[in-house]
Formats: C-alpha cells, structure tokens, sequence
C-alpha cells in the first residue's frame, strides 16, 4: 500500500484549521503546526485570571457569526452537528448622539426590499437626502460584479466613493461610516472595490439578512478544543509551539524549517496559513519559494492600522433590556460595545456571581497620533453616554489590548494581492487576505480560503474536494448598468448551487 500523502499545515488559525480538516477527512497524513501555545490565530482564547486568582478566557474581542458564513458553518458541524454552539441575538443596533438608532431587525431579505424598507424606517435619512444624493454612484452598489467592479473601482479609495453619494453627515454616518470602519481599515486606506464587495457581501448580495449568531461560551471552549480533538481523531498532528521560518525543497517534496535546532518536517504539500508578516518572513527566508511576481506581491502585502479591545469587569449590571452587542457612531473612537455576560456563558455567570457586568470597547483603523490616555478617555466617555447606568460603576478588573495584525486592502492592491496558489507545486497561501473568486470578508474569508487551498492540492491528487459555497456574487444590477461585470451568477444558500471552480472540485474518489 502507498504511503499516505504528507501534508503540512503552517498556522493554526481558521485558515489553517479549515485546510487541515479537508484534508485529514481524505486520508491525508496532516502535521499542522502553530507558533503560539494555543490553536485560534487572531480568534484564539488565552487563560488569564481575575484579582480573586480566578481564571477567565481571553480573546481579541467580539466576533459574529453571520449566516451567510457557509463554510465556517460547515466547518462548525464538524464539532458542533446539533448547533449548539451559537446563539442568535435578535437585532443588530446602530446606535449615536442623541438618541439616533438604526436597526437592521425585521427587514425583507430579497434586495432591493432590503434597502427600500431600511431607508423608509430610517431617522437618519430623508426623501429629500434620498433625492439630493448620487443616484448613479448609490446604484453601483447594487450592480456589484467581481472583476468589472474591482478593474473600475480599485485604485478608487473608499471614503471618495462615499463622499460621491452625496450624503449628509448622519445618515452617512449612521448608515455607512459604521459599517465601513466594521472592516479594520480606514476609509481614506481602503478599496472602494473592497468597501462594494463588504456592502454586497453583508447585505446588499445576501439571501440571509444581516442578523448574526453569537458563541455562546469563550473561543478556547467552543472552537479550538473541539476542533483539536477532531484533527487528533482523523490522525493528524497538532504541534503547538513551533514557528516555521522556512520552506525548501526536500526528498521528493518540502522540507518545512523550524526555529530552533528542531528537524525540518518533510511535506509532499504545504499550506501557508499565516498573517502577513509572518508569510513575509517564511518567503524572504525560502529562496527558492515562488518565482520573482508572486515574491514580490507577498512582499508588498501590507497591514492596516491598529485595533483596540478594552475589557472592563464592572461591579455592578447594566440595565435590563440592553442589546448584547450595538455598533456606535460619533462618539469619537468607539466603534461598538459588547456586554459579554449577555451571551457568553463564562461572562454570565461571573455576572450572576457578583452582581456585575462584562463590557467590551472596541476601536478599529485607529489613528496613530493617538495615545492610549486619550483613547481610555473616548472609550469611557462614550460608554457612559450611551449606558449611562455605567458611570459609577466601580471597574473590578480591566484587559487592554493594543493589536496591529490585519490586513490592509490599500486602493490598487487587488490585481496584485496573491491568490491561494503558488508558482510552486505543492505550496498553497490561505487566509483572510488572499484573493478568492467570489465574494467573502474575515472569518468567512480565512475558512474559505483554507478550504480552497485544500481543494486545489487535492485537485493535483484527483480527489474530491470540500463543496465551497457563497453569496450570490452578482448584484441586482448587474448587467443592467454600463458598468457592471457580466459573469454567471452564483445561487444563494437556498439553492444551494456550489461557487467552486471545477479546477478544485474533481469528482474522483481515489484517496491518497
């Protein structure tokens, strides 16, 4: 019997752990190796402890859950078959100075009915805004179409796009600005491609409304130990600890490099499952990894600017009726709050237990003049406005994190950003930065992403690879405007017609 295929898996986030599944699930030997002590990337939990010694998960902030995540979901039922795991919460509150709210609860969810019934609800905007506004440049939003939109809209930043519908500041603010800043990259920074393909993605394109589900207990918990078992039952190898630095040619295959005076790992395949700068590292080190373009777009891979995660253990509740998680605008660098002990259960039950309450702060694409004083002061003041029940309260225990490790989506980087395939046979590139053929953003992305790098090492194996699913990737009007591509239109969930490519998707059953 020939020996099984060797796969190595570099990274243990999303990306990583997707890849590693589909391939372990078709026989694969997978060894899946990550740098930190803990599986989960930048979704990852850590234990810490509260001043009474009592430990507590830890983790980068609040995430959801959208259901048009179709392959982060199929992934979820691997460990989670009678979705347990997630909880939906009922609204998606936009919330800003004086009362100002936005509710994106109860909408239609056939577009335009969406937009139609959002805008005629909203206090934010008039018929005589609507009337005022760019219609042409609105209607670009609805003819979304990936490559035309990206070819004509790229090199565009999005805050210009924006500024082109001719808004006022609150229904711009309330209506977009939220949402834009809800991608990690400021607008002045970012596509206007990008921004198009995030508002077709959660909303305009998508069958399934723009409500999410929540976890309902820490990330270490609920995702990365199940998922640990579950590699570990398929045979695979998970080696916490160990950072790869590079990737050369090896017997018959790759040998994978790591730090330290540990042995290469030999590998017939290799997914790069990393963040940017640690992609960067591994190919500046692996001389004979890709060829000059694809180094060269690698290296011009860049990160957006930091996000910030506040923490506050409080002594006492929030009042009832609040929402477990609103989004905010003006009131300067908050960007949302999250009252964990509304739906996470290790949260609710230090909240049960003393009376208390778990609120999360968050700040996404923040400035860099701005310091750490300055940004506690916002964060409070804003807290405080919008829940004034927190303003005497007595902080028992605080988390501050300070990160600067997503990706950036520069205008003009699209055509140049690597896709999951390398020149190199055998070596495949996933996360929630690489080019894909259809439309998705963050944790969706980085699974889906893995998926297809798993898909197209099997396609070399003539295996059959995971179904990939998506949004349809066209807008409403597309093909109706001047502007707007002319591809086939990929089915909604419902229809449940697959995106993949049949590069990907070969039907054989061979195992490796």
């Amino acid at each position: 019997m020939p020996a099984p295929v060797r796969a190595v898996i570099v990274g243990g986030g999303l990306a990583g752990v997707s890849a590693a599944i589909v391939l372990a699930e078709r026989g694969v030997s997978v060894t899946l190796i990550e740098r930190e002590p803990v599986l989960g990337g930048r979704i990852s939990a850590w234990t810490e402890h509260l001043p009474d010694r009592s430990a507590f998960q830890m983790e980068r902030g609040f995430h959801a859950f959208f259901r048009q995540y179709y392959n982060l979901r199929s992934l979820l039922a691997r460990i989670d078959p009678a979705r347990r795991l997630l909880t939906p919460l009922s609204d998606y509150p936009l919330l800003g100075p004086g009362g100002a709210r936005e509710s994106f609860a109860g909408l239609p969810r056939q577009t335009p009915l969406n937009l139609i019934a959002l805008l005629a609800r909203s206090r934010s905007v008039t018929l005589r805004d609507i009337v005022r506004a760019d219609v042409r440049t609105g209607l670009q939003m609805l003819a979304f179409d990936g490559e035309r939109t990206y070819r004509e809209l790229d090199g565009r930043p999005a805050k210009a796009f924006l500024d082109g519908l001719r808004l006022p500041p609150p229904a711009r603010r309330m209506l977009f600005d939220v949402f834009a800043h809800s991608f990690f990259n400021p607008e002045d920074e970012m596509s206007a491609a990008e921004l198009l393909a995030m508002f077709h993605f959660y909303f305009l394109g998508n069958p399934e409304g723009l409500l999410f589900d929540v976890l309902n207990e820490p990330f270490s918990v609920a995702l990365w130990k199940p998922f640990a078992r579950r590699l570990e039952a398929l045979g695979a190898r998970v080696l916490l600890g160990m950072e790869a630095t590079r990737v050369l040619p090896g017997a018959g295959g790759w040998g994978v490099h790591l730090a330290g005076d540990r042995a290469p790992l030999p590998a017939d395949a290799v997914v790069l499952a990393v963040t940017v700068p640690a992609l960067q590292a591994i190919v500046a080190g692996s001389p004979t990894l890709g060829n000059a373009a694809w180094r060269a777009s690698v290296a011009r891979l860049a990160l957006t600017r930091p996000f910030v995660v506040w923490r506050l253990w409080l002594d006492r509740p929030t009042a009832p009726g609040r929402h477990p998680f609103v989004g905010t605008a003006g009131f300067g660098l908050l960007e949302n709050i999250s009252l964990f002990h509304l739906f996470q259960g290790e949260c609710r039950r230090w909240a049960e237990r003393t009376r208390g309450a778990v609120v999360e702060l968050h700040a996404y694409a923040v400035p860099p003049e701005v310091d750490e004083a300055a940004m506690r002061a916002h964060f409070l003041a804003g807290l405080h406005a919008i829940y004034p029940e927190t303003r005497g309260a007595r902080v028992v225990h605080e988390r501050w994190l300070w990160r600067q490790d997503c990706p950036a989506f520069a205008p003009g980087s699209s055509a140049d950003r690597p896709g999951v395939e390398t020149p190199s046979p055998g070596v495949v590139v996933a996360g929630d930065f690489v080019r894909l053929p259809f439309p998705a953003a963050l944790m969706e992305r980085a699974a889906s992403s893995g998926i297809l790098a798993a898909n197209t090492l099997l396609a070399r194996l003539h295996v059959e690879s995971e179904p990939l699913w998506s949004v349809p990737r066209r807008g409403l009007l597309a093909g109706v405007m001047p502007d707007a591509c002319r591809t086939k239109r990929a089915a909604s969930m419902d229809e449940r017609l697959e995106t993949r490519s049949a590069r990907y998707s070969s039907r054989a059953q061979r195992r490796p």
